[in-house]
């Protein structure tokens, strides 16, 4: 999609660095990938209760609330997964911009789509956390029921079944869901947060 000349980027009074220092902490991207069932939603969520304790403004983006609303209009086709991220890096954008803490848990399979993503950040503002679960496990708990689903042939494009999952090649953070529990795998989030200077 090409830029219109008529659009005109407009500056804001107050800056991002403005609402960084009102909030008391820097602002940045946690993007949570990892299969269906491999823990995303419930380690962002774990992760933005403890930043709330800290008094960190916060917010998550789950992929299913987000699939409610904004990207209703989408489906599973490749074409649609690239679009779904690509919007959900432009709003995770914002909320940086916005001075807050944003958690983003979307299985978001390819690397190209993350990489994209990625890009629209500085390098101290954008963490991609690998939540790392063997298929057997996610399909194990499946949680919705959407690997039995995918097996019967109810649902298409299912990543890990009939559509690829492209694990991170160097991703900033590896949380083995199947190895430790949702509370360690959160402090040790927020541990690196604090070696970062972030929080």
């Amino acid at each position: 999609m090409t830029h219109n000349p008529n659009i005109i980027w407009h500056p804001t009074a107050i800056t991002k660095s403005d609402r960084q220092s009102l909030n008391g902490h820097k602002s940045c991207a946690l993007w949570f990938t990892g299969l269906s069932g491999s823990g995303k939603s419930v380690l962002a969520n774990a992760v933005d209760e403890k930043l709330y304790r800290m008094g960190i403004q916060s917010y998550v983006l789950d992929g299913d609330n987000i699939r409610h609303g904004l990207n209703k209009d989408l489906g599973f086709q490749t074409e649609d997964r690239i679009e779904n991220i690509r919007r959900i890096g432009e709003v995770a954008k914002l909320f940086v911009d916005s001075g807050q803490m944003i958690l983003t848990a979307f299985i978001s399979p390819f690397r190209e789509d993350r990489d994209m993503v990625r890009a629209l950040f500085p390098e101290e503002e954008f963490f991609e956390i690998y939540v790392k679960c063997p298929l057997h496990v996610c399909e194990q708990r499946d949680p919705k029921g959407l690997y039995k689903k995918a097996r019967n042939g109810e649902i298409k494009h299912f990543t890990g079944i009939d559509s690829p999952y492209e694990a991170p090649r160097s991703p900033d953070f590896i949380i083995e869901s199947d190895q430790i529990s949702i509370s360690a795998g959160a402090d040790l989030i927020i541990t690196e947060l604090q070696s970062k200077g972030i929080i």
